[in-house]
């Protein structure tokens, strides 16, 4: 079920078992073994210590939204989507990540909102992390 057209996403092998990951349901994200921070966007090193020693870890896919906005009317392949709500997330593990909340009439999305991961499956088989209301889900 997809709430909202798929955006183009580039695969890469630092970013491969992310992907992998959300096909199985699971939130996946490298952790740094130096610094013990979860690193988002999956990449090869940690942004805050730079260490090349990570290891993939499973998340809860708990978070609370951080910040947000609801576009009433987006461009594009979005241009019959709005309106919809593009927010940061901050994970219970740490990082923000921009994504959308969906399965949520906009008007009801407030900032400390308690979310879960939705994983949204569009029709070419490509999934993407987005968030929906604990109460919801």
């Amino acid at each position: 079920m997809s709430f909202l057209p798929l955006a183009d996403v580039e695969i890469n092998n630092e970013t491969q078992p992310f992907w992998d990951a959300l096909h199985n349901n699971t939130l996946l994200l490298p952790r740094c073994t130096s610094c013990a921070s979860v690193v988002w966007y999956p990449r090869a090193h940690c942004p805050v210590c730079f260490s090349t020693e990570l290891k993939w870890e499973e998340m809860s896919g708990r978070g609370t939204v951080y910040s947000y906005s609801i576009v009433a009317k987006g461009n594009g392949r979005w241009k019959e989507s709005g309106p919809y709500v593009v927010a940061y997330v901050e994970l219970a593990e740490g990082p923000r990540i921009l994504t959308n909340i969906v399965n949520v009439a906009p008007s009801k999305v407030h900032i400390n909102m308690p979310v879960t991961a939705l994983f949204d499956t569009g029709e070419d088989d490509r999934v993407l992390l987005r968030f929906t209301s604990v109460s919801t889900s």
